[in-house]
């Protein structure tokens, strides 16, 4: 392909775009959660347990409740995962990646709507299908309102 000066504008525009996303204050407090997470030892190995016991259940689902240990790793996992989400950190974390994440789709929807209202935005939020045109298209069970 040729490039074009409409085509290097429009990823000089993009990129100007990412970069004001970057230097966002979501994008900041998505970062600076990302960093206490990463750096809290007790926090990590909340996770690190909860993955390696998430391996296990993986096994166990296999089998289901025909599986010897399923009880056990039923219950541990559950626990596990509450433990960890209950993390102050974690929490926190997700929160901050939620918040950057509607940030995000709402970007989406905005340069979908843009090009035109029939482009079809998959932002995996049922807060942004408000029966727009946006939102899972063709392949998320008929929300796109189509024929098909």
């Amino acid at each position: 392909m040729l490039a074009t000066l409409e085509r290097i504008e429009l990823l000089e525009n993009a990129e100007r775009l990412a970069k004001m996303i970057l230097d966002s204050e979501i994008a900041e407090q998505y970062h600076i959660c990302l960093y206490k997470l990463r750096s809290n030892q007790e926090s990590q190995k909340k996770i690190s347990r909860f993955v390696s016991l998430k391996e296990l259940y993986e096994e166990v689902q296999r089998f289901g409740k025909y599986h010897p240990d399923y009880k056990r790793v039923m219950t541990e996992i559950r626990e596990c995962k509450r433990e960890m989400d209950l993390d102050l950190l974690v929490a926190d974390f997700k929160l901050a990646e939620n918040d950057l994440q509607n940030l995000l789709d709402e970007i989406s929807l905005l340069v979908g709507s843009a090009v035109s209202k029939h482009i079809k935005v998959s932002t995996g939020n049922p807060f942004f299908e408000k029966g727009t045109g946006h939102g899972g298209g063709c392949g998320s069970g008929g929300s796109c309102g189509c024929s098909a």
